[in-house]
């Protein structure tokens, strides 16, 4: 059975990913998302991902800022899938969503106990709906989070000339301009 250290180790790892992602967030000028749409929408799709996969069951997702799936002929360019924002929303709003992803992803952590090991992150029956037991969809959100949070880095760096330093754990990471 999982135990209290478990879920902390666990934490100050997914924790980490989130601030990191806070930390591209923060490190921003306001306008900058409004200038750099790939950017933006790279943010958002991480947010929102973030939330969907720590929604058990996932039919319980309902995203704190909306959005409208779109086929592909009728999405910006710049986007990332089909889920597009229903507005380019602050970073004040997006920090606020990021908050209460942390939140609820942390509550999700800590209350690991055997039973919530045997729940599955279930989307459907069809082909390509993800089936994944609860441990390996936290992993699995915590490497997506990461691996788009190493993307927005880089277009932050490109764009800004900054750097954002490492996260060792959660509650650990500053950034720093360089």
């Amino acid at each position: 059975m999982p135990d209290k250290l478990f879920s902390q180790q666990l934490w100050n790892q997914f924790g980490a990913s989130i601030d990191m992602l806070t930390n591209c967030i923060h490190s921003v000028p306001d306008d900058f998302f409004s200038q750099h749409k790939r950017a933006y929408y790279l943010t958002y799709h991480t947010i929102l991902f973030l939330d969907y996969y720590s929604s058990f069951p996932p039919s319980s997702f309902s995203p704190l800022l909306p959005f409208s799936q779109l086929p592909e002929e009728k999405r910006p360019a710049e986007s990332i899938g089909d889920m597009i924002p229903d507005a380019i929303y602050t970073k004040k709003e997006l920090m606020h969503y990021v908050e209460v992803i942390r939140a609820k992803c942390r509550q999700l952590i800590f209350s690991i106990t055997e039973e919530t090991m045997q729940t599955r992150f279930t989307e459907g029956a069809e082909e390509g709906d993800m089936d994944y037991p609860f441990l390996e969809i936290l992993l699995y959100n915590m490497r997506h989070t990461a691996h788009h949070v190493g993307q927005l880095q880089l277009l932050i760096r490109q764009h800004l000339i900054e750097h954002m330093e490492w996260a060792f754990r959660e509650g650990e990471s500053t950034f720093t301009i360089i």
